[in-house]
């Protein structure tokens, strides 16, 4: 039997515990300094007439859409003409290289707060979305439950099982769906259920008790009266991508799908991907639930290759048969195939067998087909799907463990999440991450 999980978690469909041990508990991101993430990056050649400076930005504080913003805004260029490789957790401090269509002497001039630009050059090519090899993450956690021995055993506990099984479950972490108000699934589902109006009004509105209490009470306004002109007087600054769908509405009253169009193309993506994320969680807690193995391939599955990198060719899949098991079997043990489950879009593969049972049932429980993710309103909603392996390996995990606090240091591919693996080792509130 697996450890089921806390409500909040079950909401975002993270169901279920992969370990079995009592957690630690403690804390993440008490301080921003807690949270180190440095992108391990594919360089785009260097090409001294090229149009596109790379460099490395590094920042303490700040949210990847925002700091992006801030950067166009002082270069006088588009947001649009900024390109990174992943998206970083705000309360964090993140090293990450970034790329813009702007001379050197400029963007190694920018100046904002808490914000280091180091190593410019002209290049080939700008970065795009995945264009990294993974992150390399050192965390601390603080104020834990456990104490002194107690601590260090429940540890090795944990980290024994995750070694058995080659890594973590690779759900989608809380960061995916809103730390504070988990709703971008929830929007996502409304958009992909064709009620616009409705995906606008969970984003802009919605309020959560977890806000502080001017946030919580402009939404709560909002969402009573649609005075959008009100709505503009009483939302903080610092929501600044709600402050965005608000004044549209203010001008454009009705426009819903044009609302959503204002705010940049990675955030409208990332609405219907967090959706995608939600029912890919569910999926894989069901699989844990019927203690059908992640590291071991069934048949029915679909497993992806490994690419020259060692990494999951999301491109190719294949179908595991009675035919072909001994030998997928095999490639999965030397991590040269990995057991996938579907990310539900408008050109997905699902599997047979019990596995197809299993991401069938999900999809049929939200009541959806594959049309519903071509969204000729909003096509950065739109998404054909894909599939998405079912453990993350970590490599060189190391835990220097205090009496009430701990350090984990260790390297995850790109697409996996560090709280993921955290939520394994310390089994706390979903506040707590």
């Amino acid at each position: 039997m697996v450890r089921p999980s806390a409500q909040r978690e079950m909401e975002i469909g993270l169901e279920v515990f992969f370990t079995d041990t009592a957690g630690s508990g403690g804390k993440l991101k008490v301080e921003a300094e807690d949270f180190i993430v440095d992108e391990v990056s594919k360089y785009p050649p260097e090409k001294p007439d090229g149009k596109v400076c790379v460099a490395r930005v590094t920042a303490t504080n700040w949210e990847t859409n925002r700091l992006v913003r801030h950067m166009s805004k002082a270069l006088g260029i588009s947001r649009n003409r900024i390109g990174f490789a992943g998206t970083k957790d705000k309360r964090a401090v993140t090293s990450q290289l970034m790329s813009f269509e702007a001379p050197v002497a400029d963007v190694m001039a920018l100046r904002l707060s808490q914000v280091a630009v180091e190593g410019g050059y002209m290049a080939k090519r700008g970065m795009t979305i995945g264009d990294l090899v993974g992150n390399n993450f050192k965390i601390r956690v603080r104020d834990t439950q456990l104490k002194g021995e107690e601590l260090r055993s429940s540890l090795r506990g944990t980290e024994s099982s995750l070694r058995e099984l080659g890594g973590f479950p690779n759900f989608f972490g809380v960061q995916r769906f809103g730390t504070v108000r988990p709703v971008t699934h929830l929007v996502g589902r409304a958009i992909v259920k064709g009620d616009l109006e409705q995906a606008v009004l969970l984003y802009i509105g919605n309020p959560s008790e977890e806000e502080d209490e001017q946030s919580r009470a402009a939404r709560e306004a909002l969402q009573r009266d649609r005075d959008y002109a009100a709505a503009l007087r009483d939302f903080p600054w610092k929501l600044t991508f709600e402050r965005m769908v608000i004044g549209f509405l203010d001008r454009n009253p009705g426009d819903f799908a044009g609302a959503i169009c204002v705010l940049p193309p990675n955030l409208q993506m990332m609405f219907v991907h967090a959706y995608q994320s939600y029912l890919f969680n569910l999926i894989l807690s069901e699989r844990l639930r019927r203690g059908i193995p992640l590291n071991g391939p069934i048949v029915g599955d679909v497993v992806l290759p490994a690419d020259k990198d060692g990494n999951p060719d999301h491109d190719k899949q294949v179908p595991v048969t009675k035919t072909n098991l001994d030998l997928v079997e095999r490639q999965v043990r030397d991590r040269r195939a990995f057991v996938s489950a579907t990310l539900f879009g408008s050109e997905s593969v699902l599997a047979e067998g019990e596995m197809g049972e299993i991401e069938r049932a999900a999809i049929a429980r939200e009541g959806l087909s594959p049309r519903d993710f071509l969204v000729p309103a909003i096509p950065h909603c739109s998404s054909r799907g894909s599939r998405r392996e079912l453990v993350c390996e970590y490599r060189d995990l190391r835990l220097e463990v205090g009496d009430s606090e701990y350090t984990a240091s260790f390297f995850l591919g790109k697409g996996c999440y560090a709280t993921v693996l955290l939520r394994e080792l310390m089994k706390s509130d979903i506040s707590d991450y």
